[in-house]
């Protein structure tokens, strides 16, 4: 994987990867846009994908690539690779050289992250009250 400045684009991100990175993340992006109506952005640099607030994320990493959802503790039900951590109730998967997930598992929990962010609105919003 190389290492670059931040990209300009999520073409761009996904361009810059290399190896087993650029090709999990091929499928996981695939399969997340395919699987819901979300606007797709780089922030924090890298992908992350919006339906009324964050949805989830997709970064690679040297040795790992996480796919992780702000709402993902309400979510490892459907997957128990989810681990929790971080604000909010973020969980994510860690996903290493010659890990696998299928379309469906990545289709179930994407549509799952955006129906909670339709019926609770944007995960990050009591953060910003004041």
């Amino acid at each position: 994987m190389k290492k670059a400045v931040p990209a300009e684009s999520p073409d761009a991100y996904v361009a810059a990867l290399t190896g087993w990175q650029k090709s999990l993340v091929e499928i996981l992006r695939r399969h997340t846009l395919a699987a819901g109506e979300l606007e797709e952005k780089i922030r924090w640099g890298h992908l992350v994908y919006f339906f009324n607030g964050p949805v989830l994320l997709i970064r690679a990493e040297e040795s790992r690539v996480l796919f992780g959802f702000w709402r993902g503790k309400r979510l490892q039900e459907l997957d128990e690779r989810l681990k929790p951590g971080g604000k909010y109730e973020m969980a994510n998967m860690v996903l290493v050289e010659n890990d696998q997930i299928s379309p469906a598992v990545i289709k179930k929990l994407v549509r799952a992250a955006i129906k909670l962010n339709d019926e609770f609105g944007d995960p990050t919003a009591a953060a910003q009250s004041p």
